[in-house]
């Protein structure tokens, strides 16, 4: 088998923000950090530079639309029932029809008419995003099983086995889950670290790091460990794409994970 990289991307004010892990053997990886303006580019820059290696991306934007107004998603009410104490991140997503109307207003409407509820303002802020990356799986059916979508929380409450006190945006809530990633990646900091220093908060916000380095911590356990998939069998929407979320559940991650072993960055090291 071939070397493998993962890959956690979560949407910033700059666009996408992703975290690369590449596989060097075993017990070891590299990593990188970047942003990109749009998801095509993130894929350009992967066959660049791991041209090699075969990916998995998981992303934390809604892969798969409704259509016709037939219900909410499966993949949202099952992410809830997980969640619990804070389902509220995992926001009702419009519908396909809504989501290609240029309006806020007019978005409402067609959303209204098809299924019985308006847009959150936080839905709609999105809609370029989920627009992105649509379209790019909708042309490039090779990427549809390459990039699966992601629910940052539940990353978060595998990886501890309790749900986050703390909402993602206060203090506490960084604090928190930058204590449960390092608790399963030991060099969780200095990926944190240098992203921060890297990266200016009017293009890319700490919690954004966080849920970018979760998803793509979850990818790689995941592929050791295997995923959950909610719902279990998935919904497919009317362009052929897969309505599904994956997880790690982490009860043996938490206890046998170890990345300390051999681990290198891309980056170079400089005198301290």
């Amino acid at each position: 088998m071939g070397k493998k990289v993962f890959v956690g991307v979560d949407g910033c004010k700059a666009g996408w923000f992703a975290v690369f892990l590449e596989e060097e053997n075993e017990n070891g990886c590299r990593w990188k950090v970047e942003l990109f303006p749009e998801f095509s580019c993130l894929v350009d820059f992967l066959k660049n530079n791991y041209g090699q290696a075969d990916p998995l991306i998981l992303i934390d934007i809604p892969i798969g639309l409704k259509y016709g107004g037939s219900g909410e998603r499966l993949s949202d009410t099952g992410a809830r029932s997980v969640l619990k104490a804070r389902k509220s991140s995992i926001f009702p997503v419009p519908c396909r029809e809504a989501i290609y109307e240029e309006t806020y207003e007019k978005a409402c409407e067609v959303n209204e008419r098809l299924t019985g509820k308006r847009i959150s303002k936080q839905a709609w802020n999105i809609v370029p995003k989920i627009r992105d990356v649509d379209s790019f799986l909708i042309k490039n059916e090779n990427f549809r099983e390459k990039v699966r979508e992601v629910g940052p929380e539940i990353c978060f409450q595998s990886f501890a086995g309790f749900p986050m006190k703390y909402p993602k945006k206060k203090v506490e809530g960084f604090l928190e889950r930058k204590e449960v990633l390092a608790s399963v990646c030991a060099f969780s900091d200095e990926v944190l670290r240098y992203a921060l220093l890297k990266f200016r908060r009017k293009d890319l916000a700490k919690d954004d790091i966080l849920d970018a380095f979760a998803a793509a911590l979850t990818a790689k356990m995941g592929n050791i460990y295997g995923f959950t998939c909610v719902p279990y069998k998935p919904e497919t929407d009317i362009k052929g794409l897969k309505i599904q979320m994956v997880y790690c559940e982490c009860t043996e991650v938490r206890s046998r994970v170890s990345t300390k072993s051999n681990v290198k960055t891309n980056q170079s090291k400089k005198k301290r």
